[in-house]
């Protein structure tokens, strides 16, 4: 097989339209790993992204009837802007759909390249839906974003220009994974002409589709995509890319969303680049595989693979950076509601740097405090936590939990006494118009609504933290209430830091 998209990738037309990418040494990165840390600079092609290369090699080899008929695609992003702009170099009609929640910076861009958007669905399967619609009734053809073998050796090419710049001795190239066309052709070309060298795929917590298809032994479609890392958000991972990746890729690596965001800060500190959450992916997995393995002067690449940032989310992403690099810490503390014990509390503490503290009286006995910490590593903080807990302080670990960093930490002011029966609940609003008045008019005037909590992340959906107040007899329907909505959930309610701070 490899031997079949070398020549495909060998052959590829890419570089009418992209850019030989740097491959860039970063001293600071290097450094701070203790490795060889090298950056694939994908972000700085013509649409800041790796996308160009696959569609356009899918694309210069149309027929000439299907030239002439035009192309249509869906994409929330950056393949949008591939297919664009390889319509426009090419003299092709191009119909992007785009989900109605694409951010307007990303709707702009592909407007502006010449394309048609057209704007159907909430997310990607709905664009999706749309679009083969499109193709069927239209007769356009459908330009796949990876599971297309001239996409992935568009993509291919990366491995190629690795390989030739490089030169020297090379232990892994890291790769970030959404439907897999990125790295099964860089994959293929490796494998082929560097067996010795590791390709390892990285992916997100929150959209993991190809690490658990390579667990269950078939493709698997997940329920449900976290957006911070949107260029990868896909529930399902090609067919044509599971089979290359699960013959020669070495690992798929799965990071948090808070290790992104501190590969993002890391990243922007060595190249002062800013790169999306996906775009920064590759080097999050890398320095877990770094930790991971204790690896030492090895040599390292990581695909930086695109920079199409909605700067609204650069609010969220600094929050969370520190968390990520472990430099942070959450914690809550119940300490005794009499003067003068805040004072022994930060005494405790000692010399460590406070970075947030938040506190509401809520009865004469005990109080519970927010704290943020300042810390060089995770064996530091089990150091600190035990230290309270053996001056008496009952301390509980947050810095892992996401209903206390999203809503909690900027709600702490005391709790409700009268708000009985309140259940909390965490959900995924669509970040559309209506969704909340969709909300309530399904919920009616059935339970109160004793807590509401939202803040915009610059992603595709809202995070909301509700509390209602709904009796034992009215779970059924609440249960009904709730399949009926539709809304992505989880019962937060026996969550700690609800139970402390709210």
């Amino acid at each position: 097989m490899s031997v079949e998209y070398l020549k495909r990738i060998l052959s590829a037309r890419v570089y009418d339209v992209a850019i030989e990418s740097a491959l860039d040494f970063a001293p600071l990165l290097s450094e701070r790993l203790g490795n060889n840390v090298w950056l694939k600079r994908e972000d700085t092609q013509p649409i800041f992204s790796f996308k160009l290369r696959g569609a356009y090699n899918r694309m210069i080899r149309l027929s000439p009837a299907q030239a002439k008929a035009g192309v249509v695609a869906s994409s929330a992003g950056n393949h949008a802007q591939g297919v664009a702009l390889s319509a426009s170099k090419l003299g092709i009609r191009a119909t992007i759909v785009m989900p109605r929640t694409t951010p307007q910076i990303k709707v702009d861009a592909v407007r502006r390249l010449g394309a048609t958007v057209v704007l159907q669905g909430d997310n990607y399967d709905g664009a999706f839906e749309y679009a083969s619609q499109i193709e069927a009734t239209q007769g356009l053809t459908f330009v796949h974003p990876y599971d297309d073998p001239d996409v992935i050796a568009g993509q291919g090419t990366i491995g190629m220009e690795i390989l030739k710049q490089h030169g020297g001795d090379l232990d892994a190239i890291f790769v970030p994974v959404g439907g897999g066309g990125l790295i099964a052709g860089i994959a293929a070309f490796v494998k082929e002409m560097r067996p010795d060298v590791k390709v390892i795929g990285v992916e997100p917590e929150d959209a993991d589709a190809m690490a658990q298809s390579l667990r269950a032994g078939e493709r698997v479609k997940l329920s449900t995509v976290g957006s911070l890392a949107d260029g990868v958000a896909v529930r399902q991972v090609g067919v044509e890319t599971f089979r290359i990746v699960r013959e020669l890729v070495d690992e798929i690596l799965v990071v948090s969303n808070d290790e992104i965001c501190a590969a993002i800060k890391e990243i922007y500190e060595d190249r002062r680049s800013v790169l999306e959450p996906s775009g920064a992916l590759a080097y999050a997995g890398l320095r877990r595989f770094v930790e991971r393995e204790g690896s030492k002067e090895r040599e390292f690449v990581a695909i930086a693979s695109g920079a199409n940032m909605n700067f609204d989310r650069l609010r969220h992403i600094s929050e969370r950076a520190e968390i990520g690099e472990r430099r942070e810490a959450v914690v809550a503390v119940t300490i005794p509601e009499r003067p003068g014990s805040f004072r022994q509390f930060c005494a405790a503490i000692g010399a460590r740097n406070v970075t947030e503290f938040n506190y509401r009286y809520a009865d004469d006995r005990q109080a519970h405090v927010f704290v943020g910490l300042q810390i060089n590593d995770g064996s530091e903080l089990k150091d600190v936590i035990e230290h309270l807990r053996s001056l008496g302080y009952e301390t509980i670990d947050l810095t892992d939990n996401e209903v206390a960093k999203l809503h909690v930490r900027h709600m702490v002011g005391g709790r409700a006494p009268h708000a009985g029966g309140e259940t909390a609940l965490s959900f995924q609003f669509p970040e559309r118009p209506g969704a909340l008045m969709n909300f309530l008019q399904k919920m009616g005037e059935r339970w109160n609504i004793s807590l509401f909590h939202y803040r915009n992340h610059g992603a595709d959906f809202g995070r909301v933290l509700v509390g209602m107040q709904v009796p034992v007899e009215d779970q059924g329907d609440l249960k009904a209430f709730l399949i009926d909505l539709d809304y992505s959930y989880t019962d937060e309610t026996l969550n700690p830091a609800i139970g402390l701070f709210l």
